[in-house]
């Protein structure tokens, strides 16, 4: 039999090839996909419980909420962005400073402690001090600074040594002070440390040789420094320095107003040049004082951001209007002068609840204003704690932050407010340098508180007995020297320049 031998072609073989390719897929496609493994989303975790409670406060209440876009309402869609957002920052203090509105510009007073028990303890006027209020300065183009002592606490450390006002300090444990150092020698960690002190001649500061040695304890310094009555060529003139509004004083200065009507003084000068502010129902309380027929007239009215007034306006706007009293907190009667003028001794350093005064007492009575501008901060703030409703009760136990931000503006009844440059004086002080005229103190020439030499008190006094024209300005007979401010002690306190409200837990301000 013939053996038949088929040959196949190149492109048959090709075309098999092919369907059994296809033959093969399809039969592998056939089987089963088996099912995709599920996605699991894992929730953004919160690292910090601190940043959880600054934010919300903060975009409750915080003065200018609407005008920082990181505390919108409507900033995070869902709970994961919030805590990404939260998450981004090493530290609370971090946070606080990024949702400021223009940090050291708009903003300069809001701040955040980590330590709520110490700031109650500023608020009732108790700190770890020497009892030493002193400005520090620089001569023009150094970096050297020198303090200059402007007054003694009574009763304190300091009260016991040979220092006093008027006199000059350079070094600090034998270390010159500068611009780098000065916060760490003399408000650092040291309680104890000595003062070398100086004469200033011809414009340049030198060693005396002297040394004084002073200790911080847990001091309660009062507000009322002098309380005293001058005969000025036969008027009777009250004279009160008073240098912080503290709660647990108003008591004390009741009485200091009940010790000057006693006397039968017709005229009162005020001095609130180094006083830097503190409770507003205390600035309440001391212009009733002074005046005594305004009874429930309106002393001030509160502004608040945009969605906390609309609020209070809503369920409880009488609380927005503070009026005089005539009583203290505890219904004890007010010893009100009932005086239709008023002389306020100020300098850059009068801040706050000491500029509230005069702006609430303008409308009513003479204010006259004698020394140089004020701070101009005219905004207060709250201590919020971390709880449910951001008061002291039940707060946080794993944690001692609070944050004390600006939530209101004040104005007077006539709506002025704003004052953002500080209250200018119908009297400014002045003293001759070398180069020309300054404004402010003559450190050369500071004088003794409630001394009727005293060029801001002689100013006064001058103006009651009309010794002087209204319209001239005083000048310190004293040359002068030109000098920087770089910062004071009260600067560093917790307190500072603050101004503020008794808080008020409301249905409004609650964490979700």
């Amino acid at each position: 039999m013939k053996r038949i031998h088929v040959i196949l072609k190149p492109i048959v073989l090709l075309l098999l090839s092919f369907m059994a390719l296809v033959l093969f897929n399809c039969s592998k496609n056939d089987e089963p996909t088996p099912d995709p493994e599920p996605v699991v989303v894992v929730p953004i975790t919160l690292n910090s419980e601190i940043n959880d409670f600054i934010w919300e406060g903060m975009n409750e209440i915080y003065l200018w909420q609407g005008q920082v876009p990181n505390l919108s309402d409507t900033k995070f869609a869902n709970q994961d962005q919030y805590y990404t957002f939260l998450n981004n920052y090493n530290s609370p203090e971090s946070l606080f400073d990024d949702l400021l509105y223009q940090k050291d510009v708009i903003d300069k007073f809001s701040y955040l402690v980590n330590d709520y028990v110490a700031l109650e303890n500023s608020f009732q006027g108790i700190s770890t001090s020497n009892g030493l209020d002193f400005g520090l300065v620089r001569l023009s183009g150094s970096n050297d600074i020198f303090g200059y002592i402007r007054y003694v606490a009574n009763n304190s450390d300091a009260s016991a040594k040979d220092i006093g006002r008027g006199e000059f300090f350079l070094t600090v444990n034998g270390q010159q002070l500068t611009v780098s150092n000065y916060q760490n020698l003399l408000f650092g960690s040291n309680n104890t440390y000595t003062l070398g002190m100086a004469n200033i001649t011809n414009n340049s500061i030198a060693l005396n040789g002297k040394t004084v040695e002073l200790t911080k304890t847990a001091f309660t310094e009062s507000p009322i420094l002098i309380n005293k009555v001058i005969d000025a060529n036969g008027t009777k003139v009250g004279y009160l320095m008073y240098n912080q509004f503290i709660a647990n004083f108003d008591e004390a200065l009741n009485d200091a107003f009940g010790e000057l009507k006693t006397e039968g003084i017709t005229e009162l000068v005020l001095d609130l040049r180094y006083n830097p502010g503190g409770s507003v129902n205390s600035a309440i309380l001391l212009s009733s004082m002074i005046t005594g027929q305004f009874t429930n007239n309106v002393f001030s009215r509160e502004i608040w951001n945009s969605k906390y007034q609309s609020y209070i306006e809503a369920n409880d706007p009488v609380s927005l209007i503070n009026r005089f009293v005539n009583k203290l907190n505890n219904n004890t009667p007010l010893n009100s002068l009932n005086l239709n003028k008023v002389y306020i001794l100020t300098t850059e350093g009068s801040a706050s609840a000491s500029e509230l005064v005069i702006n609430g007492l303008d409308p009513y009575i003479d204010v006259v204003q004698i020394g140089t501008t004020t701070t101009g901060k005219y905004t207060a703030s709250v201590t919020l704690y971390d709880s449910s409703n951001y008061g002291r009760t039940n707060a946080n136990p794993n944690h001692k932050y609070a944050i004390q931000p600006l939530v209101l503006k004040s104005a007077n009844s006539l709506g002025v407010t704003d004052y953002f440059n500080g209250l200018v004086p119908d009297y400014l002080i002045t003293y001759t340098t070398s180069s020309g005229t300054e404004e402010g103190e003559n450190l050369l020439d500071l004088g003794t508180l409630g001394d009727v030499n005293e060029p801001f008190l002689e100013k006064a006094l001058s103006l009651i007995t009309g010794t002087i024209s209204k319209s001239s300005n005083l000048k310190s007979d004293k040359l002068g020297i030109k000098v920087e401010a770089i910062s004071d002690s009260k600067d560093f306190t917790l307190l500072g320049k603050d101004m503020f409200v008794e808080f008020k837990p409301t249905n409004k301000l609650k964490k979700q």
